[in-house]
């Protein structure tokens, strides 16, 4: 309930706070210049040094050394992952075998519009635009549904019978143009078989 609350901004000092750390994460990524591997260096570069300076002057001052707790991994850890790994791979690995040997072609086309459809907007856009905007995208949009849902509502309808209306009219002249066109090819035909 919580991921919808924030959603919905029901909880609003934690969507302002993501929205800002987003927004804050793509100036820092995309406008600055900077990236990740070096982002990740150089906070652990200040955490060690930070740490190292505690300790040193815990030591000479005679105060507690800094709470620091012992990471360690396990070998259930370890195993849990791989075979968390292993299970995912396998999955996305049997769908990819299914969608190749499929007789059903739908689904391959679907896929492969899809897989296109990604490559074309990864292609225009970055990781990290996308995903600020997708960010974005997902903590407006539904609340702005939720607040003006009767307006959207009745526009969404009035497009959704536009388009049957435009459906029929399509329908109609597709039929009446296809079997003129029909009339006209067996005339052409019998013309040159005549000929």
């Amino acid at each position: 309930m919580i991921v919808a609350d924030v959603i919905l901004w029901r909880r609003k000092n934690v969507t302002v706070w993501i929205l800002l750390g987003a927004a804050a994460s793509w100036v820092l990524f995309e406008v600055a210049g900077y990236s990740l591997v070096s982002l990740l260096s150089n906070v652990l570069l200040l955490l060690i040094c930070i740490l190292f300076f505690w300790a040193k002057a815990a030591r000479i001052l005679n105060r507690p050394a800094p709470p620091i707790p012992k990471m360690h991994l396990s070998e259930g850890m370890m195993h849990e992952a791989a075979v968390f790994v292993h299970v995912h791979a396998n999955k996305i690995l049997s769908a990819f075998n299914d969608i190749v040997q499929r007789k059903d072609s739908k689904v391959f086309y679907m896929v492969a519009f899809s897989l296109w459809l990604v490559s074309i907007i990864g292609g225009s856009i970055d990781i990290v635009t996308l995903g600020y905007l997708s960010l974005l995208l997902i903590l407006t949009v539904p609340a702005l549904y939720e607040k003006y849902e009767d307006g959207v509502d009745r526009y969404f309808k009035l497009a959704h019978m536009e388009v049957q209306l435009y459906e029929r009219v399509y329908i109609v002249c597709f039929c009446k143009y296809f079997i003129k066109s029909q009339k006209w090819l067996s005339e052409v035909k019998k013309l040159l078989s005549d000929a």
